[in-house]
This record gives structure tokens, C-alpha cells and sequence, in this order.
């Protein structure tokens, strides 16, 4: 099916909207069929064996079909900011980052845009782009639309938020996330395999799930980490984050108004040990304090 047909109707993700994006329509993503980048440049802020030392070739896109109320990209998660491309701008966008040394090209929220993203990376890759595309997600996607980018992705960078039915709806306003994001996930593993990485252990191959454990939500990460070993055994790589920063008061939910404790992590990780995690990265203390929030002031576009 081609772009213009899926953007009258657009179903690319599990939300459904079925909103004419062709005529100006949004759905919950908030953005239309134009494509918005709101950021291109080299991210040295990603998991080591991401950035690399040169840094992750990062193109941040505009909207969001997830809307969590705590997202630290929430300028953008709206549509709310970001210079207008086209296809063929993209592509070039693809082909200048590589130039620059980047290590990837990483797609940061790019689920609304999967149809215009393929046409892109085939036009890059037709102009010699050969570093591995990063496709970096919320998790919530449909493994429908992930099929359209089978044999374009080499590493998937999805989240795996919740399972708890309550945060989900509370903080995603999506009691369903869980089951739609892992069937998503296993849509990923079964195009990337198990992780494969070069001598100087960059990601070339494989899928990353990620966790951000949130204030006052111990029991579910650790439901998380149960859930991904129970489904995908010993093959998954996973990254526990620590990182959660408050970025606007929350005067319902209180608990997102805190950062994450020591003592929490410190449990989460001793509880990824016990389940028999060994591949997984994790976050030294203090992360909270830095900054991983680049400005999106178009640079790159």
C-alpha cells in the first residue's frame, strides 16, 4: 500500500485514529501526513553500544502516538515544534549524518511516519547508506506496520513501559500497552535475531528493549524484567534506566513529582541478577541530575 493511501486512513498504529491525515487531519500522534524533525545531529547520550565514540547519527521526529504524561520530549511529543521535510529531504538528512561519522542513523519516535521513513532509507541506502538504521521507539507500535521496514532496520530500540493495566491507562491513558507492546517486540526479534555487535561492541544487529523505572513503581519494573525473561529468554538485551527526571508538576499523580531512588534501582538490578539477566546495561547513580534532553532547536534539518 502506498503512503498517500495509508495517510488517508491512518491506522499505522494500535490506537486506530482512522483519521485523512492527507487533509490536514491528526489523530492522537498530533501531527498530519508532513513529515517534522525537530532535530538531526550526533547523540553521544545513548546506550555505548549505540553512540559508540562518535556518537548515534539521532533524527528526532515530532508527535507521538504514545502521549505518556511524564514524557521528557514533551515539546515535541505534540507536533508541537519541528522543521517541516521532504522525503527526499530526509534522505539527504540520512546520507549527511553517516558523513558526519555517525556510528547509526537512529529514529527517534518515528511510528507516525513509517511509510515516508521507508521511502527515505530506500532512497539513502540507493545513494550508498550502509551504517545500520535504528529504529527507536515507545514500544507501541503494530508488528503490521513494523513489517513495511523489515530488511531497512537493523536494531530496534523500542521501551517496554508497564505491565500493571492501571499505570498504563494512568500514564499512557492505554490499559493495553502491555499486550501491544510485546507483540510489537516479538515482531522485532523475529527481523533482527539475537544481538550481533563488532569487535569494538557497536550494535549492528539485534533488538534492545529498554526500561525507565519510574518513582513508586518497584513491583512493576520488576514485572517488566519477569515478563521480557519468561518471553524471550536468554536472547534479550536489555537496558535499566534510572534516568526518570520530573519535567512538569504532577498534582494527581505525586509520585511522578520525585526522582527515582537509590535504594529502588539498586533493587531492580539485584532483582535482573536474580532472574539471570546478563546481558543488560545500567545506569550509574546521578543520571537524574544530567541532562539528556537535547535542544530541539532544528539543528541539522
Amino acid at each position: 500500500m502506498d503512503t498517500h493511501t495509508l495517510m488517508k486512513h491512518c491506522t499505522l498504529c494500535p490506537r486506530d485514529c482512522g483519521v485523512d491525515r492527507t487533509k490536514g487531519e491528526t489523530g492522537f500522534c498530533g501531527v498530519t501526513q508532513k513529515v517534522l524533525v525537530a532535530r538531526a545531529a550526533l547523540h553521544p547520550w545513548e546506550e555505548p553500544c549505540i553512540s559508540g565514540e562518535r556518537g548515534s547519527g539521532t533524527v528526532f521526529f515530532s508527535g507521538c502516538p504514545l502521549g505518556c504524561i511524564f514524557c521528557q520530549n514533551h515539546t515535541i511529543a505534540k507536533g508541537l515544534y519541528g522543521v517541516e521535510v521532504t522525503v527526499q529531504e530526509l534522505s539527504e538528512i540520512f546520507l549527511s549524518l553517516a558523513k558526519k561519522g555517525a556510528h547509526n542513523i537512529n529514529l527517534v519516535t518515528p511510528t507516525q511516519y513509517i511509510p515516508q521513513i521507508r521511502e527515505a532509507l530506500l532512497l539513502a541506502k540507493e545513494e550508498g547508506l550502509g551504517i545500520p538504521v535504528v529504529f527507536n521507539s515507545s514500544g507501541y507500535e503494530k508488528a503490521s506496520s513494523l513489517k513495511m521496514l523489515e530488511g531497512l532496520i537493523s536494531v530496534y530500540l523500542p521501551d517496554f513501559k508497564y505491565v500493571d493495566k492501571t499505570l498504563a491507562k494512568a500514564y499512557s491513558f492505554l490499559p493495553s500497552y502491555k499486550e501491544e507492546a510485546l507483540e510489537a517486540i516479538k515482531e522485532m526479534f523475529r527481523q533482527t535475531g539475537p544481538p550481533v555487535f563488532d569487535d569494538q561492541g557497536m550494535l549492528l544487529q539485534g533488538t534492545l528493549v529498554r526500561h525507565l523505572s519510574l518513582p513508586g513503581s518497584l513491583g512493576d519494573s520488576k514485572d517488566v524484567l519477569e515478563l521480557l525473561v519468561e518471553t524471550f529468554g536468554e536472547q534479550i538485551l536489555l537496558s535499566i534506566m534510572n534516568q526518570y527526571t520530573p519535567v512538569k508538576v504532577q498534582k494527581i499523580h505525586t509520585a511522578l513529582n520525585e526522582t527515582l531512588s537509590k535504594e529502588d534501582y539498586e533493587e531492580l538490578v539485584g532483582y535482573a541478577r536474580l532472574l539471570g539477566i546478563k546481558q543488560a546495561y545500567i545506569q550509574e547513580e546521578g543520571t537524574m541530575e544530567e541532562s539528556f534532553i537535547p535542544p530541539f532547536d532544528g539543528e541539522g534539518v
